[in-house]
Order: C-alpha cells, then structure tokens, then sequence
C-alpha cells in the first residue's frame, strides 16, 4: 500500500466512522461493525505507517509536506489508533441505541483530532488539532446528562481551553522569532524548519514561549497544578471515553511538548527546561500519590493514577537520552494498562450500579475474569514485574541515577511506594468479602473480554521483551528529540 493511501486510511476512517454513524440507524448492527472495521483500519495504516519508519523511511503526504511520520508520530499514531479501536468497538455496548450514536460519531472524530495532532508536520495544526479534542471530547464526557457530569464537561472544556490558549501564545512567540530572524516564510511553523532554525533562534525568547508551551500543554496532559479538571471528568464520562482520554490524549499533549522541547533545547544553551519538567513531573507524581490514599471512587482512583504516570514520564524527558527511551516506554506502556483499566471499570460500575469503592466488594467472585484482569492492571500500573511498566519505571530511575539525581530518584521511590500502598490498598477491598446483595455472579459479554486480555498479555511481553522494531523507533525518537 502506497504512503498516500495510508495517510488517507489512517486519516479518513475516523472521518468515514463519524458520518457513517451520523447518517445511518442508531440501533443498526451494520452500522457499528462498519464503524469497528474502519477504526481497525486506522490502526492498521498506522502500524502500515510505523514499518515504514522501521525500515528507514519517514513518510510525507500533502502540500508542503504538511504531514509528516517519523519514529515519534509513528509509536503515538500506532496508540490514538489502538486505543481509539477498542473504545469504538467496545465503548458502546452498554448504552441505549441514541447514546451510542453520539458516542460512535464523536468518539471517532476525537479519535480524529488526535491522529491529525500526532502526525501534523505543522505545530499551528497541531495546536488547531488539540485545541479539537477538547471540543469532540466534551461532548461526551455528559453522555449520561446529570449535574455532576454537566459541570465536570464544563470545567473541563475552560480549564482545557485556558491552558490551550497559553499554548497558542507560546507557538506565537515562537514564530515571532523565527520571523524575526529568517523573515515571513509560509512554513516557518513547519517543525523542521523550526529545528534547522533553532539554533540561531534567541534563548530568551525561546525560554519564554516554552513556559507557556509546557503549562498550556501540560494543562490538557494533567500535570499539576494544571490537572483539576481530570479527576471530574474522568469520573463522569462513559468509560470508553476515559480510556481514550488517559490512554492517549495525556500522550498527545505530552508529544506536543516533547516536539517543542526539541527546538528549545537545540536554542537555549541552560537547564531551565529540564528544571521545570523535574519541578512539574515531581510535584504532579506527588499530589497523585498522596491523593491516592484517600480516594473511595475507582475511576477517580484510575485518573490520579495517570497524573501519576504523566508526571513519572515529564521527568524522564529532562533526564538525558535515557530518561526520553524511558518516558517513551512508558508512555506505550500506560496506554495498555490505563485504557485497558477504564473499560475495566466499566464493566465493574455496569455490575455493581456504582463507582464507591465501599460499595464494591466479592469482584473475584462476583465476575472472576474481569477481576482477574483488574488485578493484573493493577499490578502493572504500581509497576510490578513482569509487566512492561516495571521495565520503564526501572530505565527511567536508571537514567535518574546516571544524571546525578540520586535526591530526586530517592523522592520518586518513596512517592511511587505510597502509590503502591494505596492501590493496593483500595483492590484488596474490592476483590474480597461478600458481594453486596443484589449484584449478579457471572461473566456477560464475554467477547468484549478477548481484547481487553490481550492487552494485559502485551504488558507481560512488553515486561519481558523488547521487540527489535519497537527499540529501533525508541532509539530513533531519542535522536531527534535530544541534542
């Protein structure tokens, strides 16, 4: 298959699932196979996209070379497609026939907005393309009208656009700066070319746009003290959409930075970069753990466990070549576990009829395989081996120790430690004891478990084995994102 029509299928299947779903019946089983076939065509151009990295290519398509894959697009193309796939063909199971059309069309076009963001050469389309996802994703964080939900979209759609907004004066002062030194060109917010110009770029100029880049995109990555919109929203969205939401769409914001991050470093000759991702990603791993001790909602429980991850992963990119291999392992590694956790949760709120943890009990007995895997996500998100999350967490404490971080590290172990203690805390009560009276025993919707197995046993591979292809595009990524 020919680059282009990659680009095409991997762009316009989530476009096609969108008005296929719009204009077909809601209650249609044609309608969401069609939608599932074309999310898994998605995926499958990506990872069509993604070999073509690995044998040395970097594939361009549009006018100017306005899209653009290489090794980074390609690993975060490969999740948003992966993650979009199962919420699509798993998301809407449990709703009523119109919820799910709502889902289905704005599921796919949030799906959309994010593969656009990742594989954009332009970072204005990539500001454009995230500023998108918080519009196609509000929309269904109240699929369920109450007022909680109401509010939480609310809050989400102005924290979201505040902190997109201090992005977008970022990318301003950028170009401004490259105009200022090279003149008016149409692609000067073409990442490449702001890469080749970066080193002639002012650092003073480039220190400042990166502040606000890194608080503008961290905002929609959940970094603290940005994140108070997460939590709520996490809370009241359908689960499908909580997995796309923490599965990939904290990955997309963090690409955004990551992209940027590469220009600055390649300007500005100090730490202030580093600095402020170690102070960001350390402060948002601590206000996680700590406020992972006194959660009684699992899936606000699963939201602080990503701001968690997010900030473990901001740290790695200040912490040299090493510390990026890391974060980008553990990244692939997250989006596994997080959205395998959510649609998890899903299936545990559709049982129990709520989201308490005290009111959650006997899940071992009451659906033993979903238990199962609950245990086992769990399990790798505290990162313990084999699965693919102790191997990152591992590398990134490594690349700590190796940049002369040994406080910072030590800080990290006891942070990730009270981490631990919590979760488990919190799944011991939910496996054991008595299963509230009311609450069925058995398994339904057995075929929905298929996947969501698959993706506990890509963590254990992940945990024990490093594919050549995936270490071939880390190592990639950390040549072009590192000076």
């Amino acid at each position: 298959m020919s680059e282009p029509t990659l680009f095409l299928l991997l762009l316009g299947a989530p476009l096609a699932a969108a008005l296929l779903a719009a204009v077909g019946s809601s209650a249609s089983r044609a309608v969401a196979a069609s939608t599932g076939l074309l999310a898994l065509g998605a995926l499958a151009a990506a990872l069509g996209l993604a070999a073509r990295v690995v044998e040395g290519g970097v594939p361009t398509w549009g006018p100017g070379e306005l899209f653009r894959v290489d090794a980074l697009s390609a690993v975060l193309a490969v999740c948003v497609a992966f993650v979009s796939a199962l919420a699509v063909c798993l998301g809407p199971a449990s709703e009523t026939a119109r919820h799910a059309r709502t889902f289905r069309i704005f599921a796919s076009l949030f799906a959309f907005t994010m593969l656009v963001a990742v594989t954009t050469n332009n970072v204005a389309v990539m500001w454009v393309a995230i500023e998108a996802t918080t519009i196609t994703s509000a929309v269904l964080v109240p699929l369920q009208v109450s007022r909680a939900s109401v509010e939480a979209s609310w809050k989400y759609i102005l924290i979201g656009s505040v902190g997109i907004a201090l992005a977008f004066v970022g990318t301003v002062l950028a170009y401004f700066d490259f105009v200022a030194l090279a003149g008016a060109r149409e692609s000067a917010l073409h990442w490449t070319v702001l890469m080749a110009a970066a080193p002639a770029l002012h650092p003073a100029a480039m220190q400042l746009a990166f502040v606000f880049l890194l608080v503008g995109y961290g905002t929609k990555a959940g970094l603290a003290p940005m994140h108070t919109w997460l939590p709520d929203a996490h809370a009241e969205a359908p689960a499908a959409l909580s997995a796309m939401m923490s599965g990939v769409l904290l990955a997309v914001a963090l690409y955004a930075i990551v992209r940027w991050k590469a220009v600055v470093d390649l300007a500005v000759d100090g730490p202030l970069p580093d600095r402020l991702l170690i102070g960001l990603g350390l402060l948002s791993l601590a206000l996680a753990a700590l406020s992972l001790l006194g959660q009684r909602h699992y899936k606000r429980l699963l939201a602080y466990s990503s701001i968690e991850h997010t900030g473990l992963m901001c740290m790695g990119l200040a912490l040299g070549p090493l510390g990026v291999f890391a974060a980008m392992l553990h990244l692939i590694n997250h989006t596994a576990a997080k959205s395998m956790m959510f649609l998890l949760s899903g299936r545990i709120r559709e049982r129990y009829g709520t989201a308490d943890i005290r009111h959650v009990s006997g899940l071992l007995r009451t659906m033993p395989i979903t238990g199962g895997l609950f245990v086992a996500g769990t399990l790798a998100l505290v990162g313990l081996p084999p699965f693919g999350l102790f191997l990152s967490k591992l590398t990134l404490l490594r690349a700590g120790f190796a940049a002369g971080h040994a406080w910072l590290m030590a800080a990290v172990l006891a942070l990730l430690a009270v981490a631990f203690v919590a979760f488990v805390g919190h799944l011991n009560r939910m496996l054991y004891g008595a299963p509230p009276a009311g609450v069925a025993t058995g398994e339904t919707g057995r075929g929905a478990l298929v996947p969501l197995a698959a993706c506990a046993l890509v963590l254990v591979w992940l945990g024990l084995v490093l594919p050549a292809p995936l270490e071939t595009l880390l190592d990639r990524i950390v040549e072009i994102t590192t000076r």
